[in-house]
């Protein structure tokens, strides 16, 4: 799967997304979770035209690290997979290009696949901004339309459900999973009335959920000016509260895989410093 996948059939048709310009939905895999720790393996970009015509990229890239156990479990890449294909390096510059006046998509966009491909440009020397692009999050839409329920998953593979009424299959394969965000957020526009049909609005949607996060994923989000949980048996109760009356709860935090904002803040909780509103 090294080098460019151009497609010439149709694989997404938008008909509830307004597009003023081109917007380039993006997927990554990874050796981890950690952008500038871990690398790339697998990145797949599908750009889509306001005249509904379809670009797409699709590369292997070998890491230069190897590649882990448990983040072979997830997108099933193994070292051997990516030992003859190019770094990075030798796609960074054609890439740039290709984002080039594109707005950016994606499912967990803004803390995940955004984040380790602006690392990976970063170490090869190549200038990315966000700056003039909307960036479009449909997990940050799916959270916030869609109540947890306990035992119930909300990643790409149930939203693809919920908003596609398909399994999908493959899930963790950056080729399958990038065309699928976008089929996701074009039905996210259909299925709830309430949400903007074009980019910017759904940008703005999306920048106005995250406002209140504390970490990038908003597993801590501030309410009246206190750091509250938004997730687990503690939801809606505020991380001073718990430091005082569970501090366990904070310990068992720290032994889950958790981002290491999250992780920082616990810590800090269980040495008396609590965040402060900006």
């Amino acid at each position: 799967m090294s080098g460019v996948n151009n497609f010439v059939e149709v694989l997404v048709m938008l008909k509830n997304l307004k597009l003023e310009r081109p917007i380039a939905f993006i997927d990554v895999e990874t050796t981890g979770t950690h952008p500038h720790s871990d690398r790339i393996v697998e990145l797949s970009i599908f750009r889509i035209q306001p005249d509904g015509s379809e670009d797409y990229r699709s590369h292997r890239i070998n890491p230069g690290v190897s590649i882990p156990a448990e983040a072979t479990a997830v997108h099933g890449i193994t070292d051997e997979d990516v030992a003859e294909e190019p770094t990075f390096c030798k796609y960074a510059k054609g890439l740039c290009e290709f984002l080039d006046g594109c707005d950016i998509s994606g499912f967990n966009l803004i803390t995940f696949d955004l984040p380790f491909l602006e690392a990976e440009l970063e170490r090869a020397g190549v200038g990315f901004s966000r700056e003039g692009r909307q960036l479009v999050d449909s997990m940050v839409i799916y959270h916030q339309k869609e109540r947890r329920e306990p035992g119930k998953p909300r990643n790409l593979k149930a939203a693809y459900l919920r908003y596609c009424g398909k399994e999908l299959d493959d899930a963790h394969g950056a080729e399958k999973d990038v065309t699928a965000s976008a089929e996701i957020l074009d039905s996210m526009v259909e299925d709830h009335s309430d949400l903007p049909t074009d980019v910017h609005g759904l940008g703005s949607f999306c920048n106005e959920v995250r406002k209140n996060y504390i970490d990038l994923e908003g597993r801590l989000i501030w309410v009246e000016g206190e750091a509250i949980f938004s997730f687990g048996k503690h939801s809606g109760r505020s991380l001073k509260e718990i430091a005082t009356e569970y501090p366990d709860y904070l310990q068992w935090i720290l032994g889950q895989d958790f981002r290491p904002d999250v992780r920082e803040i616990i810590e800090k909780a269980l040495d008396g410093e609590f965040p402060q509103i900006p």
